[in-house]
């Protein structure tokens, strides 16, 4: 991989953590805040939902931060490697979090009473919204396995020819 694309990609790896630092600090409790003034029975939700965002955020921080190092591995022509396999399954991993988190918020909704300050809608959204997270989560997963299998065939690969060669 060429090093100006894999300097690209660390920046925007960085600019993508920040945000999300941003985002947990100071985003995410002023608009659950915001939203407790404007319409007070909303409150005993808040709490658990800005925990439940902060630790999505967190998910694709850890995400991040394992891609970060295997753009150091591809860059040092190491990538074929088992300790590449612990940085693929950590992406697996907060993937998986993420996906189970999104399940539990796509339940709660579901079945819990949440007041509406309308017609409902804003309920019926939220469900929306948070079951094609949890779908769209559930196959960057998979996706991410596919590949992990992939690396796992061209690993074993590599280590056949470098004992032949």
């Amino acid at each position: 991989m060429h090093s100006i694309f894999i300097a690209m990609l660390r920046v925007g790896i960085a600019a993508a953590m920040l945000l999300g630092l941003f985002g947990q600090i100071v985003v995410i409790p002023t608009t659950a805040t915001d939203e407790v003034d404007r319409f007070p029975p909303y409150e005993p939700f808040a709490a658990p939902y800005v925990t439940v965002a902060i630790a999505l955020v967190l998910c694709v921080q850890v995400a991040l931060g394992a891609v970060w190092m295997l753009l150091t591995m591809v860059e040092r022509d190491a990538i074929f490697t088992w300790r590449a396999f612990r940085l693929v399954d950590t992406v697996i991993g907060a993937a998986l979090v993420a996906t189970l988190l999104m399940a539990g918020v796509s339940a709660h909704v579901a079945l819990a009473d949440i007041p509406s300050p309308g017609d409902g809608m804003d309920v019926i959204s939220a469900l929306g919204a948070a079951t094609v997270a949890t779908a769209v989560g559930a196959a960057f997963m998979m996706l991410v396995v596919v590949m992990r299998g992939l690396l796992l065939k061209a690993t074993n690969l590599q280590s056949e020819s470098a004992k032949v060669a």
